[in-house]
């Protein structure tokens, strides 16, 4: 009798698993990329000549969105960023609360209360964007608010595995004061939110290692690849355009990043193989 035939198994399926087989072992960036962060400001000028292209990105429809800096960062961080959401037609907010230095204390619970007031005061749901640790409070928050929340999009964020396969984790137990060895909630971390997610990331990440910002794909949970560095994801054109596209989508009736046309030299396929970094 014949064995019976495996169902073939799709492209971002296998590459679900081969991430997490990698993110058993994974280290942190090396000198080499960590060397290449210096190219954001030669991003932030590739989006100042590329505005007149940027402005042909998906229009926004006013609904309010809260951008979230990273570790060490403030609202300055997300200045180009908010003000390209701004030109695009979205109620952008910063978070208001300085520097982002971790999870102290009265820090979550004053952005929890920050997402719910902006959504009475809109009387619409919000969208969520987090910038590498901002990512990981974006899509905390929509967990615990998920009927206040349109859409999570997260830049570089360490989700996916130890944390310490960074280099920033001796400065988040430094400035936050809490320890990143806790394995039921780092598993916690690599739950998606319920509502569409996408995650932005770069395998040419200096500083977080690339496939920790990889989730497992669903119905409403994707992965759109970019070349960017870390520091410079909120700056990096590419990086802005699938921003405009993914809050654009209209409310209810999300799709996944259409890589179709000429966007295929911009926005490469995840679910390629694993081991090629450029």
């Amino acid at each position: 009798m014949a064995a019976p035939k495996r169902k073939p198994r799709k492209a971002a399926d296998a590459f679900g698993e081969e991430m997490e087989k990698m993110a058993e072992s994974l280290r942190a960036p090396g000198a080499f990329l960590l060397a290449l962060e210096s190219r954001a400001p030669l991003e932030l000028g590739a989006t100042l000549a590329a505005w007149p292209l940027l402005k042909s990105a998906p229009q926004g429809d006013g609904h309010p969105v809260i951008v979230f800096p990273g570790l060490g960062a403030g609202d300055f961080s997300t200045v180009p960023l908010r003000n390209f959401l701004d030109a695009q037609g979205y109620d952008t907010y910063g978070w208001d609360l300085g520097f982002n230095f971790g999870p102290r204390e009265g820090v979550l619970q004053k952005s929890l209360t920050r997402v719910a007031d902006i959504h009475e005061k809109t009387g619409r749901k919000v969208s969520l964007i987090g910038w590498s640790l901002g990512g990981v409070y974006a899509r905390e928050f929509a967990k615990a608010l998920p009927t206040h929340i349109r859409s999570v999009i997260t830049l570089g964020t360490p989700f996916g595995g130890d944390p310490k396969a960074t280099n920033a984790w001796r400065f988040y137990e430094f400035a936050s004061g809490h320890k990143l060895d806790d394995p039921e909630l780092l598993e916690h971390l690599k739950e998606a939110p319920p509502v569409p997610t996408t995650s932005i990331f770069s395998r040419s990440d200096g500083v977080v290692a690339w496939p920790l910002s990889v989730q497992a794909e669903s119905k409403r949970a994707e992965n759109v690849e970019v070349i960017a560095s870390h520091v410079g994801l909120g700056l990096n054109p590419a990086a802005l355009y699938a921003v405009a596209d993914r809050l654009a989508q209209p409310e209810g009736k999300w799709k996944k990043f259409d890589r179709g046309g000429w966007r295929r030299w911009f926005f490469r396929d995840p679910a390629r193989s694993a081991d090629q970094f450029f």
